[in-house]
């Protein structure tokens, strides 16, 4: 995939390269504690964003899965991320850059890749904070999960749409 314009002001979404970790790494954990502080404790959130440490796991990531990247000017200003052709593993937008469209345009191009490489649905695993967009998107909850991370239990919804 080349650069493409996709919002009138210079948001461009491309494929991320292993130089773009620490940023993304940077933008998850900026995202969610501002973000996810109305859903989330704050250490389920620092239980949630200790998963940085783990640089192996997120180039691991990066590496398998379809992963692009928003871009404005030189900064990331969201990514997204797809594996084994129909989950939506990460979905993650910049806290100063919310609803401008960028999660839609992120979104957008994984369900054409998912489409395109024959998936039927797409499944995430998603937030309390994100699941009115999925819910937007067309997304339906199959169960909400309870996950327990380092003895911490942490909320989230096992979601699923038809494509």
């Amino acid at each position: 995939m080349t650069l493409r314009q996709v919002m009138n002001n210079e948001i461009t979404i491309r494929p991320s390269k292993l130089d773009d970790l620490k940023e993304m790494q940077k933008l998850f954990v900026d995202t969610i504690t501002t973000i996810c502080k109305a859903d989330y404790s704050t250490e389920q959130i620092n239980v949630w964003t200790s998963s940085i440490e783990n640089t192996q796991r997120w180039t691991d990531k990066l590496t398998s899965q379809y992963f692009l990247v928003a871009e404005l000017g030189n900064q990331i200003v969201g990514y997204a991320s797809l594996e084994n052709n129909n989950y939506l593993d990460f979905l993650y937008v910049h806290s100063d850059y919310q609803r401008q469209g960028i999660a839609d345009k992120l979104y957008d191009e994984i369900e054409k890749e998912a489409i395109k490489r024959k998936a039927t649905a797409l499944h995430s695993d998603v937030s309390k904070t994100a699941k009115p967009f999925f819910e937007k998107k067309g997304f339906r909850t199959i169960a909400p999960q309870i996950n327990i991370i380092q003895g911490v239990e942490i909320i989230n919804y096992k979601m699923a749409r038809q494509l």
